[in-house]
């Protein structure tokens, strides 16, 4: 009975999506295409994946350039080929050279992307791009690819028993195929971007040149690791000379008597945009994580990686046989952290006591998580020890989790990292300051590396500073020029 209901439901489905299909048509080739997501759809998932996004980058705190980005995602929104969609443009609060998008309109940049870029036709290029995977559909066709691939597996799992088991491997399988966007799309996107930046009087051509920043950047992956940009975008080097040439194929079409680059005055912008990792945000000297902002402190194990983000901090041994996890609890008591905790990552108690930790009321569990292998069905036990600490109104939250055979192994490190949680007082650690992008003239003219001298800019950073200006440090630079470094 409960497979013919299956069976019913999948029907339904289908005749659902023959539904949409008929009605599909994809606003910027005009064809048809497969597609489980109306417009409203694509609206709605977009506003609900909006605060996900903030909560874990955050929002950079500008307004005069947060409605600078947003009125050119304005402008470019009525010429493209949605008009009639509303475009969310974003700035979000994080080094990482990305810019990303995500259905129903939503764009986001990072202040990371935005030192790295050199004009106002540069910026007006990587909106485009990202708007024109908005304008194409191509999340949504992600987001129905994956549906349709969800579908077939259960269908897969319906006729055959043995696959069944296999179900959540398979389905996560699937996510991580169209986690990408395929190349394809991504040179329709550099067509879309090129077209919107060119209609709207901006030379497309310096969208070429931000590829040859990134494919500097490729080149230093051994030294600096590559960009989240890189990952999403890939070869830049490829696509300098395409979407070069078809920069000057809109040109040649639109014939335009001038088209606008504004070095100086999107420099202008920028300047005094906070560069590189922001110290406010928590920073790390030695083995002690400071937060100047919150004005706490811990400890953590020498050697161990340390990774921190808006949502959490994570630690971890080079083995990756434990790990700690450090945030801030949504509730108010130190009891009710603990229960939710509990119930969250379905955890059994087997231990609670109060505690003092440097002065602050604390609450300590030992609990365990039994986990299954999706693969061969074989259960471990987890163990994890959690301190819950109460300052300024706040509840913070470590957790320590081992599996069970290693867990006497870490028990000290545990312990130690969560027991050394402290206030911050001293002056020095908290009255830290962000790196800034700092927009300067050039005081005489001479080479790029003459310029930086005069400046003050260190030799050890001349190479970063080049390619903060995508210039090569030989590059003669007149008097006057507007040029940009880094410092406080």
């Amino acid at each position: 009975m409960k497979k013919y209901k299956i069976f019913f439901t999948l029907a339904a489905v289908l005749s659902v999506i023959l539904l949409i299909v008929s009605c599909a048509i994809n606003p910027v080739t005009g064809k048809r295409q497969i597609m489980l997501m109306s417009e409203d759809q694509e609206v709605a998932l977009g506003a609900s994946y909006d605060p996900q996004v903030l909560s874990t980058f955050g929002l950079y705190e500008n307004p005069a350039l947060a409605s600078f980005v947003q009125e050119q995602g304005t402008r470019m929104g009525k010429i493209s080929h949605r008009p009639g969609l509303q475009y969310h443009i974003k700035v979000l609060d994080s080094p990482v050279v990305n810019a990303f998008a995500v259905p129903g309109g939503y764009i986001y940049l990072t202040r990371g992307i935005l030192a790295q870029l050199n004009s106002e036709a540069e910026l007006a290029g990587v909106i485009g791009h990202e708007m024109g995977h908005i304008t194409a559909r191509h999340s949504a066709s992600q987001q129905t690819k994956q549906m349709l691939g969800q579908l077939v597996l259960i269908g897969s799992m319906i006729a055959s028993e043995r696959l069944a088991q296999y179900a959540d491997y398979a389905m996560q399988g699937m996510q991580l195929l169209f986690l990408k966007f395929s190349r394809d799309d991504e040179r329709q996107a550099d067509r879309l971007g090129v077209q919107y930046s060119s209609l709207l009087g901006y030379d497309a051509k310096q969208m070429a040149e931000f590829f040859k920043v990134l494919y500097k950047m490729q080149l230093s992956e051994s030294e600096g690791g590559v960009p989240t940009f890189l990952s999403t975008h890939p070869d830049p080097g490829d696509r300098y000379n395409t979407v070069y040439k078809n920069a000057q194929w809109w040109q040649d079409s639109l014939r335009l008597q001038q088209y606008t680059v504004n070095h100086d005055g999107y420099l202008k912008l920028i300047n005094g945009l906070v560069y590189g990792e922001d110290p406010r945000q928590g920073y790390v000297a030695g083995s002690t994580f400071f937060h100047p902002e919150l004005k706490f402190q811990f400890t953590y194990p020498t050697a161990w990686q340390f990774q921190n983000s808006p949502m959490q901090v994570t630690m971890a041994p080079s083995d990756g046989n434990a790990l700690i996890v450090f945030m801030l609890a949504q509730q108010k008591t130190l009891k009710a952290a603990a229960d939710t905790a509990l119930a969250q990552f379905g955890l059994t108690l087997s231990d609670s006591r109060d505690l003092t930790v440097n002065g602050l009321p604390a609450l300590a569990t030992l609990s365990s998580q039994t986990v299954t292998d999706q693969n061969t069905g074989a259960q471990s036990v987890n163990v994890v020890m959690s301190y819950f600490i109460s300052y300024n109104n706040l509840i913070y939250v470590f957790h320590g989790v081992s599996a069970e055979p290693n867990f006497s192994t870490y028990t000290n490190a545990f312990s130690a990292t969560m027991g050394s949680f402290a206030r911050l007082t001293d002056p020095a650690r908290i009255n830290v300051t962000p790196e800034k992008i700092i927009v300067k003239a050039v005081p005489r003219s001479g080479t790029l590396s003459s310029a930086f001298s005069a400046l003050g800019v260190s030799q050890a950073r001349m190479e970063e500073m080049a390619l903060l200006n995508n210039m090569e440090l030989t590059d003669k630079v007149s008097a006057g020029r507007m040029i940009k470094i880094a410092g406080k």
